[in-house]
């Protein structure tokens, strides 16, 4: 059943729930590339910088849609019960985080922005919704190794039992915690893929004046 119109619509309701005040010092980090058009919508409300924090999941070998993991610049995050489900061996893991960490890296070019100081600073991390949450558990864990004084994860959906590991956040922010979740399109009208482009595009513009 869907809940949100589209990705725009998910970040605007999203962004209302927020504590403008209390996130006066916060710069917000979508999930390319779909976190990203959520993001604009958060960072605009909050007055925010905008940024991207690049992550990638790991997909078992024999079906590249299981999640089994997920990577960031320095951050690797793995499900050991996924592992062992889809019996992935050492070997295997090794070669699928090297082809990902290309695809990591060539992103990281493309949706590169001005550094963002992050000291003293909270870090919103916010993405489409959340599935198996390893690419968000990656993203939060980065911005943290980045020295975010503090790290909050938003999103509009995500599986009633899921929450984020200890210590991963300080805060989580989500809109709908469903019981009869298989994916996190299934929620949307408008799940189209979000291209290159449109992340560069949204990434160029100073939210932070209140104007796209």
């Amino acid at each position: 059943m869907a809940v949100f119109a589209d990705r725009v619509a998910a970040g605007r309701e999203l962004a209302g729930v927020l504590d403008i005040d209390a996130y006066r010092d916060a710069a917000v980090f979508g999930i390319p590339r779909g976190g990203v058009v959520l993001a604009a919508e958060v960072a605009r409300a909050l007055g925010a910088p905008l940024a991207a924090v690049v992550v990638r999941k790991l997909g078992a070998p024999s079906n590249m849609e299981f999640a089994i993991g997920a990577i960031a610049d320095e951050v690797t995050v793995v499900n050991p019960d996924a592992i062992r489900s889809a019996m992935v061996t050492p070997e295997q893991l090794a070669f699928i985080e090297d082809l990902e960490r290309v695809e990591l890296n060539r992103r990281g070019r493309v949706y590169a922005t001005e550094p963002i100081d992050l000291a003293d600073r909270t870090a919103i991390v916010v993405d489409d919704g959340v599935a198996t949450g390893a690419t968000a558990t990656a993203a939060c864990q980065e911005l943290r190794r980045r020295g975010a004084a503090r790290v909050v994860l938003a999103v509009p959906v995500a599986p009633a039992q899921w929450r984020p590991t200890h210590g991963t956040v300080d805060d989580y922010v989500c809109l709908h915690a469903e019981q009869n979740f298989w994916a996190v399109g299934q929620f949307y009208d408008d799940f189209a893929q979000t291209t290159d482009a449109e992340v560069v595009e949204l990434l160029s513009h100073d939210l932070r004046g209140g104007s796209a």
